[in-house]
């Protein structure tokens, strides 16, 4: 119970990388907001398993990639639960394709969904968390954003601007004790992956020194770590887990 008494936000919790983090923290003993911007009905499904396990969970609208909404989101939180000490930026989306045939709405969408998102959510996060002399942000970004990905120049670039995003915020918030951190996710299987051409699966698989695709549990493990007192010297940092896929 390392997170016991501790508020926490994850976004794009409904399904995916988002859920398990959900439900990861919460064993922790986190309380914890699931939000959810269009799947009211998977995000209560995450909301009861995480009380049928014993855990506190409450499900919460907003498309973070708006920056009222993400705020309004934060600010209910703290109203409801009294505090909020973790925010997990997870939320997340693919428009692939090759840049030739890429659509200004379809880098519109992933940069305002997977980038905007996480400004507009630690922004007022950080200004509760400065207050209290407390805080932990972690952000999803992936290995596209290190090494990236044909097709993926939109979404390679979001993650890379949260890479840059999360070191420049660590530096900004560290004397307040909060710190910020962010996981890059390999191969997982997600239902983002599921879209990916089995061809295309192998050729990524080959890549990857363990030679598996990782689980949503490998990273919120991951995320539970960086958010609890066990990471407290750990700032700026961006963990890999990606079965050395990226491994430098």
């Amino acid at each position: 119970m390392r997170l016991r008494d501790k508020v926490a936000i994850v976004t794009g919790a409904s399904r995916g990388i988002g859920r398990a983090t959900a439900l990861a923290l919460a064993a922790e003993g986190a309380r914890v907001v699931v939000n959810y911007n269009a799947r009211a009905d998977a995000a209560e499904q995450v909301v009861a398993e995480i009380a049928a396990a014993g855990g506190q969970a409450t499900a919460r609208q907003a498309d973070v990639g708006d920056f009222a909404q993400a705020e309004a989101l934060v600010k209910s939180t703290i109203q409801s639960e009294g505090d909020l000490h973790i925010l997990v930026n997870n939320a997340g989306i693919t428009r692939d394709g090759l840049i030739l045939t890429m659509s200004e709405a379809d880098w519109d969408d992933v940069l305002r969904t997977n980038l905007k998102s996480t400004f507009a959510c630690s922004k007022p996060a950080v200004r509760h968390m400065i207050r209290r002399r407390y805080g932990r942000i972690v952000n999803i970004t992936s290995v596209a954003g290190q090494i990236g990905n044909p097709g993926q120049t939109n979404y390679s670039a979001s993650k890379a601007g949260q890479i840059g995003f999360t070191r420049s915020l660590a530096r900004e918030v560290a004397s307040r004790n909060i710190t910020v951190n962010a996981v890059a996710a390999g191969f997982i299987e997600t239902e983002i992956w599921s879209g990916v051409p089995p061809e295309a699966q192998q050729a990524l698989l080959g890549m990857i020194p363990l030679g598996r695709k990782g689980t949503v549990d490998d990273i919120a493990r991951a995320v539970v770590f960086l958010a609890s007192d066990d990471a407290a010297y750990i700032t700026g940092h961006v963990l890999s887990v990606d079965g050395g896929m990226a491994m430098a």
